[in-house]
């Protein structure tokens, strides 16, 4: 089967059975493909774990960005304290540099703190997504499977009931 994502062999396993063959006397019921909406079925169930790899890696970029915001904080801590001892020659400027230290000491923490907040909010929406994306899969499968299953055994039924109507 080629590579499909979840949704669109969820369409396609809807549009095989609407597209399907009524059967005679059963205008609800329809003739389908056992073995190719099993592998479709086993194609989506292939594709869920890709699925929560994606939201792995969405928590690794999380990761990732979060780190990055502290070396970067790091960095600026560094460069103004360079800065300060530099100034300490007067007092004059020692007083400035310290007080533009402490400033670019705040700034970097509420630029952490910004940064942080935003990979939390991305994080949360993109686990969010993902998790309504699988959960709908999973209920949709669900679905095409109890329907699956009462067609089929509606089938059975009907079969049994021709075998017993020959036989008598």
């Amino acid at each position: 089967m080629n590579e499909q994502n979840i949704e669109d062999i969820i369409s396609a396993l809807y549009d095989m059975v609407q597209d399907a063959r009524a059967l005679p006397l059963g205008a609800d019921k329809c003739i389908l493909e056992r073995d190719k909406i099993l592998d479709m079925l086993d194609e989506i169930i292939a594709q869920l774990p890709v699925e929560l790899k994606q939201a792995r890696t969405i928590v690794e970029s999380r990761n990732e960005l979060i780190g990055q915001a502290r070396r970067e904080a790091e960095a600026l801590i560094r460069q103004a304290q360079e800065k300060a001892e530099k100034l300490v020659e007067e007092e004059a400027i020692y007083q400035e540099a310290k007080r533009q230290c402490q400033e670019m000491v705040l700034q970097t923490q509420n630029r952490m703190s910004e940064l942080r907040k935003a990979s939390n909010d991305y994080m949360d929406d993109a686990l969010r997504r993902t998790e309504e994306a699988i959960a709908m899969s999973l209920e949709d499968v669900r679905d095409t499977r109890t329907k699956f299953k009462a067609l089929v055994e509606n089938q059975e039924k009907k079969a049994n009931a021709a075998a017993q109507d020959v036989e008598e």
